[in-house]
């Protein structure tokens, strides 16, 4: 992740009532400010607390191009665990490329593919197989796929790995210490165990 602050287009392209572009990284504040001002211009997103929406405007080159939300995720309690910005204008492919344009030109990198999951993995705030969740259910056909992939999602199957995980440190512990001490009272495992 090496410090930087990535951009992305979040919705799927095309035509929308609202389409947004994800920041996320350490300068996401910073780099959504120089694109964005609040209606209230003694607010800005750097000052703003967590979990706040701020309604204005989107420039790009000077110019004011749109009206907009800016959402605001302060670090670690995002997505990504990230400080994130998340800037919601009206769809349509014209406008959004405008923003992620205007936001990678203030400085933020364009964002890879599963790069904003990539980084929830890193910073913890999900496992693998939540982070392999995740486009599973963003490709889900049906309701059992969607139904699977939430449940891996919300760490079903994470919770079950572990614990077959600990089930399995125990044992390996306990025949360890039958086989390190066998001068002590120690019961053998029966077959079931």
């Amino acid at each position: 992740m090496n410090g930087t602050t990535i951009a992305a287009i979040a919705t799927p392209p095309g035509k929308g009532g609202i389409a947004v572009v994800r920041l996320s990284g350490p300068e996401a504040f910073a780099i959504a400010d120089r694109v964005f001002t609040a209606a209230d211009r003694s607010k800005t997103l750097a000052a703003a607390p967590g979990y706040t929406a701020l309604f204005g405007h989107f420039y790009a080159q000077g110019r004011r191009c749109d009206q907009t939300v800016a959402l605001v995720f302060r670090a670690p309690k995002s997505y990504t665990g990230e400080d994130v910005v998340e800037i919601s204008c009206h769809g349509g492919l014209f406008v959004l490329k405008r923003v992620l344009r205007a936001v990678i030109s203030a400085g933020a990198e364009p964002a890879e593919g599963g790069e904003f999951t990539k980084r929830a993995f890193l910073n913890g705030k999900m496992d693998l197989s939540e982070a392999e969740a995740v486009m599973g259910l963003i490709s889900a056909s049906g309701e059992e796929a969607r139904a699977a992939t939430l449940n891996a999602l919300d760490g079903a199957l994470s919770r079950e790995i572990t614990l077959c995980r600990d089930k399995l440190a125990v044992t390996a512990a306990f025949m360890a210490a039958w086989v390190d001490y066998p001068d002590d009272e120690i019961p053998e495992l029966s077959d079931e165990e």
